[in-house]
């Protein structure tokens, strides 16, 4: 109700409801008057003879959701086999044999456990806003100044980036941007002077260590880069490495609300159409925007992707359930090259494009749009952010099959030799869509050929193939 409200707002202040207004509305004790409805009407891309047909609604337009993370539950049978104490003693043995990292498997986890919950955890959403009293921008003095206040001292360091391999041999820089040191010593790298975003954003996860666990120490470096060095520990499972993981998580989401708390963050997105280069009003990196925007949002199907070329993913959310386009703990010799995240693997640094795609998810065609961007870390490497949405929901919540509508849309790509210019009729609703929704980029990708993709190149749909030895 606080976004309507705001986009009433937006397009004619005099006759805009309010929040409180529109609860009375909801619940029967209020009736619009005609010039309040035209607004309304306008945010949704209705006519007015919508609202007034008198007919009982139809059932709940908001489909379930169904599997979490892109991939089928299974039935856990039977039950004896995967309680508590078997499973201790299992989960270690597999991700032994498979060499399978403590921290690889933790992430894994905490993944889920995100895509469960939808990225909302209000807990840590209260923490940040008490904190920062729901300001933004802030700026590097203010996360100063809050870190004097939680008791931390800082402390600079000189260290400069270096070429390091990761655990699939593929080579890059990195460096260490920070530590903390019990009992208050925050250790930043001075390099950090350099780039006051990132340097903001390390402050405030610290902050967010420092509030939730009371700067018991049990957190891990911070480091910039598209590598890891490897131990000779990584396929071994320690508890520590999980509390770690956990930890690192809770203080990350917990910065992200410091720095751009929900509700003014979420106004701020919808006055600029959700565009990535509202990072720059907010002060943060678009990494931050981005990754906020899946946190934020009341359309709640997102994926996020932070991808390091050939085939890292360093951060990636799927609340809208997309398959990944290829895995995180192993390089795959098929990845599909139509995704969004690495066609923008070639192009000029600084830019940014959206991309409407059609991929069969658990034998049904979806359609997602996305937007991705090319940026440089603090390291000097190069990597793709990828903020996208599942189109379906959507459409399906406007009356539209988008079963139906999808697999028209694939048919014509798949008559095109795997993309294809989106025809008026398709172009039309999902215009109202992109309207509704107020996300600028899923009209601007309405401008270029939709594409087709698969989760890997042996299910390549095109014809011809895209690898040799995919079936056409």
């Amino acid at each position: 109700m606080e976004d309507l409200s705001t986009r009433c707002i937006r397009i004619d202040a005099e006759h805009a409801p309010s929040v409180s207004y529109l609860s009375m509305i909801e619940r029967g004790k209020r009736v619009p008057a005609v010039e309040m409805l035209e607004v309304i009407a306008q945010v949704f891309q209705k006519d007015l003879d919508w609202f007034l047909d008198g007919e009982d609604s139809e059932p709940d337009i908001t489909p379930q959701k169904g599997s979490r993370g892109g991939i089928h539950g299974m039935a856990l049978e039977p039950g004896f086999l995967f309680s508590n104490d078997i499973l201790q003693i299992a989960i270690p043995e597999l991700l032994s044999q498979t060499g399978t990292g403590g921290k690889q498997f933790a992430q894994l986890l905490i993944r889920a456990h995100q895509e469960h919950h939808q990225n909302h955890f209000p807990e840590l959403e209260r923490a940040a806003e008490e904190v920062g009293r729901k300001q933004m921008p802030l700026s590097p003095e203010d996360l100063l100044q809050m870190a004097a206040e939680v008791g931390l001292k800082i402390s600079w360091f000189d260290e400069t980036p270096k070429e390091v391999l990761d655990e699939l041999g593929v080579l890059s820089k990195n460096v260490a941007t920070s530590f903390f040191l019990p009992p208050q010593t925050l250790h930043l790298n001075r390099i950090l002077q350099r780039h006051p975003t990132r340097l903001k954003y390390e402050l405030a996860v610290h902050i967010g260590h420092a509030v939730l666990h009371n700067k018991d120490g049990v957190k891990s470096s911070m480091m910039v880069g598209g590598a890891q060095e490897v131990s000779d520990s990584n396929a071994n499972l320690a508890p520590q490495d999980i509390l770690h993981a956990w930890r690192d998580f809770e203080s990350s989401f917990f910065a992200g609300a410091l720095l751009c708390p929900k509700l003014p963050f979420r106004q701020l997105l919808d006055r600029h159409g959700y565009e990535i280069s509202s990072h720059k009003a907010a002060g943060v990196s678009a990494s931050v925007a981005m990754r906020r925007m899946t946190a934020v949002s009341p359309y709640s199907h997102w994926h996020y992707f932070d991808a390091y070329t050939p085939g890292k993913l360093k951060a990636v959310y799927r609340g809208n359930g997309i398959p990944l386009p290829w895995g995180n703990m192993r390089q795959v010799e098929d990845p599909c090259q139509h995704w969004a995240v690495f066609r923008m693997f070639e192009a000029a640094e600084a830019q940014h494009s959206a991309q409407l795609s059609l991929l069969e998810v658990q034998g049904q065609p979806r359609i997602y749009c996305c937007e991705s961007t090319k940026v440089t870390d603090l390291a000097g490497n190069a990597h793709v952010l990828c903020a996208g949405i599942d189109l379906n929901p959507a459409i399906d919540a406007q009356g539209i099959d988008a079963d139906t509508l999808a697999l028209e849309l694939k048919s014509l790509c798949n008559r095109e030799g795997g993309f294809a210019k989106v025809p008026n009729s398709i172009k039309s609703t999902l215009t109202t869509i992109s309207n509704i929704l107020n996300i600028n980029w899923v009209a601007r990708s309405l401008d270029k050929p939709a594409q087709l993709i698969c989760s890997r190149g042996n299910h390549c749909p095109r014809d011809p193939a895209c690898y040799q030895r995919c079936k056409g």
